[in-house]
């Protein structure tokens, strides 16, 4: 093969590679973060304590609270209870047990949806939760703080719609694919980048490229990360641009948190191997200095000493004459 052509062919593969970087990350985030129960809820903990988020996990409760007193009532609140329910749901949010309300609720939902992912069976059933076990939970460590009237909350076994069927058969069929691709797009990336640097004519350069091709993919991947987010708080009312505008922005940010530092990892690591390649190359074989101890010989003097510095004495047929020493 020519030098061409493996250059060609090098330069291909260094391009599908650091195309597959950022796809296996992303599929590689997929699989092993929001994908986890464990890894998720530790992920959304933190929100807890986030105002928007406790704000909007006030007003669900308010409002299902209110609910509840409309039925033993037999009519609507008025609007002094229904404020008074509000606050209480307000103050609720800083206790311990909204805490831990918070993560066994998160990871009863994770838990159903992810069964349901991994299950053929449940094709054309919608994903339900019974959050009994949750809201038992929170009145015993109501009640443990001495909470009026905690004994008094009803457990009621609901089922819950978390997913619809169809909404829940589309992120199968996702989901088996993340499956598939968080497995083989990182050795099919590894692949093509090994092979391309290896086929190339000048592998320094071929190295070189594929690390700016990895920084490349990794500013790109960053870049997908910002662009979901203003896409996912579209339409919350408000500008954007800040660091968690609604509770869905704050979602966001928490579960694309590790996403975001593989994407800048992916930056620094092609970065570092593209400028390592380039001093190796510019640096690495520096140029062989004389010695002072070496003779340092002129080629045009090395010639003349070469010739003969005088006229030579006729030499004999069997050598040169001898030379006659005077007494």
């Amino acid at each position: 093969m020519s030098p061409r052509s493996r250059s060609a062919l090098s330069a291909v593969l260094i391009a599908l590679a650091s195309l597959l970087a950022p796809c296996a990350t992303l599929a590689g985030w997929a699989m092993h973060g929001p994908a986890d129960t464990s890894r998720y809820v530790a992920a959304v903990h933190p929100l807890a304590d986030d105002p928007d988020v406790r704000d909007a996990a006030a007003d669900r409760l308010g409002a299902g609270f209110a609910g509840l007193v409309d039925e033993a009532t037999a009519g609507p609140v008025n609007g002094t209870v229904r404020l008074f329910v509000r606050d209480a749901a307000r103050s609720f949010t800083r206790t311990e047990a909204f805490h831990e309300g918070w993560d066994a609720a998160n990871r009863t939902v994770h838990a159903a949806v992810l069964r349901a992912l991994r299950d053929d069976a449940a094709a054309g059933r919608a994903v339900t939760v019974d959050l009994a076990p949750v809201t038992e939970r929170v009145r015993d460590r109501l009640a443990e703080d001495h909470v009026p009237f905690a004994r008094r909350i009803p457990v009621r076994h609901t089922a819950v719609t978390v997913l619809p069927a169809a909404e829940a058969d589309r992120l199968r069929k996702g989901y088996r694919v993340l499956d598939v691709a968080a497995f083989w797009l990182p050795l099919a990336a590894v692949a093509f980048a090994v092979t391309g640097i290896a086929v190339a004519a000048r592998r320094r350069r071929a190295v070189t490229a594929a690390g700016l091709g990895t920084a490349l993919g990794g500013a790109l991947l960053a870049l997908a990360v910002v662009v979901g987010r203003r896409l996912t708080v579209a339409e919350l009312p408000g500008p954007v641009d800040g660091p968690a505008p609604g509770a869905v922005g704050a979602v966001y940010d928490a579960l694309t948190a590790t996403l975001r530092t593989a994407s800048w990892l992916l930056v620094a690591l092609g970065l570092t191997v593209a400028l390592a390649s380039w001093l190796t190359g510019r640096y690495g074989h520096p140029r062989r200095r004389r010695s002072p101890a070496d003779p340092t010989t002129d080629p045009g003097e090395a010639t003349e000493s070469a010739k003969p510095s005088g006229p030579t004495e006729p030499s004999g047929p069997t050598g040169p004459r001898p030379t006659r020493t005077r007494l």
